[in-house]
């Protein structure tokens, strides 16, 4: 596929890496293939996150090439793709930026087609991938979608079921992404929550090459929760509703027990009924306070005022860096 910029434009692709120290070269060689003979200037902006094998080394390796502007972004320890991500984006300096990942299941060929939506249609912002099949098991697929059809209400922001981080953004809705710098990052959700149209096309992700997914089901529990969190104050509002429910339901159930006793001289259930209205009740409480407590940690996080990562050193084009931070 050939598109024709007008211009000459500059792509800026942002690469998470986390032990991917195989397919690193897999992935280069795949860029040139893409964008070699096009005209148009491009940038790679990989950030090491904190990996245990050999990854750092690979991506030195890549200092002496020419052919693309190579900046390599290497974490003091591991922060999570959320801070690799973030920490990308403010290293781009293009006018088109790609967030893409290194196992090479999002293929970088398909980012020809972003580029063709954004110049051919002004009035997109952003061009998003999502899944329209879903190489994974029929449990986790399962709850993927229950967990966007829940957020989706839950939140004040549009969340589309499959919707992946391999997107392209024009330079300004980047920058809009960049102001906000709170450490609990879900982008999947800030990306919504900037606003900017953007155009959502299908994609069915590539098998991994070498290494396996971290992503499991636990994984999974707890970015919904997390992005649940993030983004809507439902679960306040639930554990305030369930407080006036069960609080309704006691006093009706005093109104009835006295009815009994004076009215009907029944007697009036003991120890059992009485444990388990307290067990009941208890339970809720502590649940109320758990939901309390997630936001509270969140809160006393973001008021520490802590970086949501930091660089070990960053290399462009053979210049170190080095941080001291």
């Amino acid at each position: 596929m050939v598109i024709l910029l007008e211009n000459t434009k500059k792509i800026s692709l942002v690469v998470p890496c986390h032990n991917e120290q195989e397919n690193i070269s897999l992935f280069y060689e795949e860029c040139k293939k893409t964008f070699i003979n096009m005209d148009v200037l491009v940038e790679i902006v990989f950030v090491d996150d904190g990996s245990r094998d050999n990854t750092i080394d690979e991506l030195r390796k890549l200092e002496a090439e020419k052919n693309f502007e190579i900046k390599i972004i290497n974490f003091s320890r591991n922060f999570g793709k959320e801070a690799a991500m973030y920490a990308g984006l403010k290293r781009t300096t293009g006018d088109y930026v790609v967030i893409i990942d290194a196992d090479l299941q999002q293929r970088p060929e398909l980012i020809l087609k972003m580029l063709e939506i954004v110049e051919n249609n002004d009035h997109y912002d952003c061009v998003c991938y999502y899944q329209e099949k879903r190489k994974e098991s029929n449990i986790i697929s399962f709850f993927k979608k229950k967990f966007y059809k829940i957020i989706s209400k839950m939140s004040d922001v549009e969340f589309v079921n499959g919707a992946s981080d391999f997107r392209l953004f024009r330079r300004y809705v980047v920058d809009a992404i960049l102001n906000l710098e709170e450490k609990n990052r879900f982008s999947k959700g800030i990306f919504s929550w900037v606003g900017f149209k953007t155009c959502y096309i299908p994609y069915i992700p590539d098998d991994r090459i070498h290494g396996k997914s971290n992503f499991n089901f636990k994984s999974l529990f707890k970015y919904a929760i997390s992005g649940i969190l993030s983004f809507s104050i439902a679960p306040l509002r639930i554990a305030t509703y369930s407080g006036l429910l069960f609080s309704l339901v006691a006093f009706i159930y005093m109104i009835i027990i006295i009815i009994q006793k004076l009215l009907f001289t029944i007697d009036v259930p003991g120890y059992a009924t009485l444990l388990s209205c307290v067990l009941l009740i208890g339970g809720l409480i502590l649940f109320c306070l758990g939901i309390m407590g997630d936001y509270i940690a969140r809160i006393y996080i973001e008021t520490k005022n802590r970086p949501i990562f930091i660089e070990k050193e960053y290399i462009q084009k053979g210049h170190l860096n080095n941080k001291e931070d």
